[in-house]
């Protein structure tokens, strides 16, 4: 059977002319990194900030499947709590907007194909979710591949924006392991819903798409608030399919190793390049970046050209390639005094801090729950001689520490709270993007401002759902009231950072000349 029957964006007659789409300056790259450096050989690295620009009202339509748990387990409030989250989430989305309901129990059902969000068919939606029922196994499996196939037979699919919200509150129990569903370019963000879910199945489908997220949700009154944080991002995604290629140059430096999560990497040994794919990228988003570099011996001061930094998107069906940046380090025998940049110390605190969490949930994972303690104090002891110890970074490690030890207390403790704590965690450190992991609002990094909007627009409906939320191109308007420059800053900033490489090349010819 083909899903092809998806159904066309129809513009609404009060809905006004979109805006003119402006390609360029969607996103803004800086670079950390000590600009001189001896004549003998020596090690050099190099931080790349890659972030997301405003979100606007010219952003590309969303294409989303919601996969939810219908099995015999979610009965009772379970599912009440998730109709709840399902209403809030069809009130945000907006007629450039497509839906579509994925229910799977002991097997799966599309409950309709996606669906321009209107009026007429939020209120079909409302009732498609009010007449869910719990009963049955659990099949992971048949959820997320039918709702692949929602998205892979789309017919029109162009620039749009996809994304599967995955939810479960419990252990696939039937054939065939989700983890093995080829995924493709699809982000799938999956949540464990309750007490008695299995994080490493849900953390495996998430870690295998490009961009996916696991959120923790033990504590049922907060799907909806889960729920409102991922489709803040999906709906402000800038750009598409972005991708960033740094390049050594022959002869002046050899890229040793590039530090970027868990986003996949390729290397090109002709070119001794790298590339990162990283798909979407959020409005406000942030992605950093480290290259070790080996710098060869010299024989006489000059400023060499280290590194070429390229990047790529595509929004709105456009494909945008921003010409190459260089780096340029001044090779010089006079004694340097220069410390690390303060910015590339705290991201390599945080990396060194995620390792070892990591290294602590596998000794626990093994029964070896006394070294897993010890290990995380020891991480715990060393953020206090972080020299910026009151960076925002350094405090939300202190209290993702804090709450995994509290966690370790004993093998039930860490099995019930503290393995899909971790999990989740790492997923959001790998990512460099904000995952819900038990208290929604204390520990947040990589939040956006449009997520923190919706926490509390979300926290709202659950107090009052006869309140209706803003939609969401209300929300856009109140953000541009803020910045009325937003739709062009970025590009502008981009033509002006251009012009200032040209002049810095040119100088430095002169210079060496």
């Amino acid at each position: 059977m083909s899903f092809n029957d998806d159904e066309k964006i129809v513009t609404l007659q009060d809905s006004g002319s979109r805006p003119t789409l402006i390609v360029p300056g969607r996103v803004q790259l800086i670079s950390f990194h000590n600009d001189m450096a001896p004549l003998q050989e020596t090690k050099l690295k190099v931080m790349l900030e890659i972030t997301g620009g405003d979100s606007s009202n010219d952003r590309p339509g969303l294409d989303l499947v919601a996969v939810l748990d219908v099995s015999g387990s979610m009965a009772g409030e379970k599912i009440a709590k998730l109709k709840m989250a399902m209403l809030f989430m069809i009130k945000k989305l907006s007629p450039i907007d497509r839906l579509s309901i994925v229910t799977f129990s002991t097997d799966s059902t599309r409950l309709c194909p996606l669906r321009q969000i209107t009026e007429n068919s939020q209120k079909e939606f409302e009732n498609l979710i009010n007449r869910l029922k719990a009963d049955g196994w659990t099949n992971i499996t048949a959820g997320l591949e039918t709702a692949l196939k929602v998205l892979n037979d789309r017919s029109f699919n162009g620039g749009r924006v996809v994304g599967i919200m995955l939810m479960s509150d419990g252990e696939h129990n039937t054939d065939g392991d989700p983890a093995e569903v080829p995924l493709g370019n699809v982000p799938v963000h999956t949540f464990g819903f309750g007490r008695n879910y299995e994080p490493r199945v849900l953390k495996a489908v998430a870690h295998k798409s490009i961009g996916g997220t696991l959120s923790d949700v033990q504590n049922t009154n907060n799907l909806g608030k889960a729920f409102s944080q991922c489709l803040a991002g999906l709906l402000t995604v800038v750009v598409q399919d972005l991708k960033l290629t740094v390049t050594q140059h022959k002869n002046e430096s050899t890229i040793e190793q590039v530090s970027a999560g868990s986003y996949p990497q390729t290397k090109h040994d002709a070119t001794g390049s790298v590339t990162i794919t990283f798909g979407d990228l959020y409005a406000k988003e942030v992605r950093k970046i480290i290259v070790d570099l080996l710098l060869p011996t010299v024989t006489k001061e000059l400023a060499t050209h280290v590194l070429e930094i390229a990047y790529s998107y595509s929004t709105g069906g456009n494909l945008f390639e921003a010409p190459p940046v260089t780096v340029i380090v001044r090779r010089t025998g006079t004694p340097s005094d220069q410390k690390e940049r303060p910015e590339l110390t705290i991201e390599e605190t945080r990396l060194q801090t995620v390792r070892i969490m990591k290294e602590a949930r596998a000794m626990a994972d093994n029964n070896k729950l006394k070294d897993a303690q010890d290990k995380l104090a020891e991480v715990q002891k060393s953020l206090e001689n972080v020299v910026d110890e009151s960076n925002p970074i350094v405090q939300m490690l202190k209290l993702e520490l804090q709450q995994l030890l509290k966690f370790m207390k004993s093998m039930e403790m860490y099995e019930m709270q503290g393995r899909p704590f971790a999990l989740s965690s790492e997923t959001s450190h790998d990512r460099q993007r904000f995952a819900s992991r038990g208290d929604l609002e204390t520990i947040r990094p990589f939040a956006t401002p449009r997520m923190d909007k919706y926490l509390e627009q979300a926290k709202s409906f659950d107090k009052d759902p006869s309140k209706v939320p803003p939609s969401v191109d209300k929300d856009v308007k109140e953000e541009l009231a803020a910045n009325p420059l937003a739709p062009i800053t970025g590009a502008i900033n981009f033509y002006l950072q251009a012009a200032i490489q040209s002049l810095r090349a040119i100088d430095n010819i002169l210079n060496t000349l």
